[in-house]
């Protein structure tokens, strides 16, 4: 009997030493966008599949910008993603409170890192994709609009990275700081009183070009915290700009998707998987 307690202490040790580990996105201070630098406390958690295809996904939780879901917006779906070979990287990012670049910073800090650790991390460096929840996904779109090549100068391997998601996938997103705005998402980024500059550059409808990342987009009909219109005129914007793209529109699940189970929420997650299995991400499902 006590043998077998001491296995089982042991084996619980080994599961629990087996959990991904948070690590700093930052090496000590975080740009804030304007030439100063904070103490920086964003970070990644990277959960690494039994066998790996090579894709990866920076995921980035909602919240409204004013916290952070990160348990079934953000490791839950990194579990779910290792479960056909995707690693799953949780961006827990900085919230900006009207520090409307610094969330951006930090997701395209977080593609960099994945890049600079591709080979330890076996992923393809040119299959780092992001995906977003809510206000997570207005930053997601953000990274697949705004993007550079890195500084190939830089001392530092990782700001050597460019910052262009692969591919981005939406879920239920926020899209436009205009008229429809989710209003605690618009204060928490952009403040009290921004200027009209500020509010369209992050009015991502507005923001698309022809090199914006290829994206799946999904939203519900009846969301009444970040209406469907949203995701539409994204999808729109793509579409002209003949960026590849696609849009499931769910008939009911509101925001959240019923909690995040249940047919409109497997729905998805099926459609985003067939979708990338059709972009050689994903073997076909």
């Amino acid at each position: 009997m006590r043998s077998f307690l001491f296995s089982l202490i042991a084996l619980v040790s080994i599961a629990a030493a087996a959990e991904p580990q948070p690590i700093p996105l930052w090496p000590a201070e975080a740009p804030i966008g304007d030439g100063t630098s904070e103490k920086a406390e964003a970070k990644l958690t990277v959960h690494r599949p039994e066998k790996p295809n090579g894709t990866s996904m920076v995921i980035c939780p909602g919240g409204g910008y004013g916290t952070l879901v990160t348990g079934p917006e953000g490791h839950g779906i990194a579990r779910w993603l290792t479960r056909y070979g995707i690693t799953g990287v949780v961006l827990e990012y900085r919230l900006p409170a009207g520090r409307s670049k610094v969330p951006l910073l930090d997701a395209q800090r977080a593609i960099r890192t994945v890049r600079a650790h591709a080979k330890e991390w076996d992923c393809d460096p040119k299959k780092v994709g992001i995906i977003g929840f809510s206000a997570g996904g207005h930053l997601a779109a953000t990274a697949a609009t705004h993007f550079d090549d890195g500084d190939r100068k830089s001392e530092d391997p990782v700001e050597q990275q460019g910052s262009r998601p692969d591919f981005a996938v939406l879920v239920y997103p926020v899209i436009t700081m205009g008229e429809k705005t989710h209003g605690g998402s618009f204060k928490a980024l952009l403040g009290e009183s921004p200027t009209e500059e500020a509010i369209k550059l992050y009015s991502l409808e507005t923001q698309v070009t022809a090199k914006t990342s290829p994206t799946y987009i999904t939203h519900a009909l009846d969301d009444e915290i970040v209406p469907v219109s949203h995701s539409q005129a994204f999808h729109e914007a793509l579409k002209k700009k003949h960026v590849p793209c696609e849009y499931l529109e769910l008939p009911s699940g509101g925001h959240g998707l019923n909690g995040y189970s249940g047919p409109m929420w497997d729905a998805w997650q099926t459609g985003s998987l067939k979708w990338l299995a059709s972009r050689g991400l994903l073997a076909p499902q």
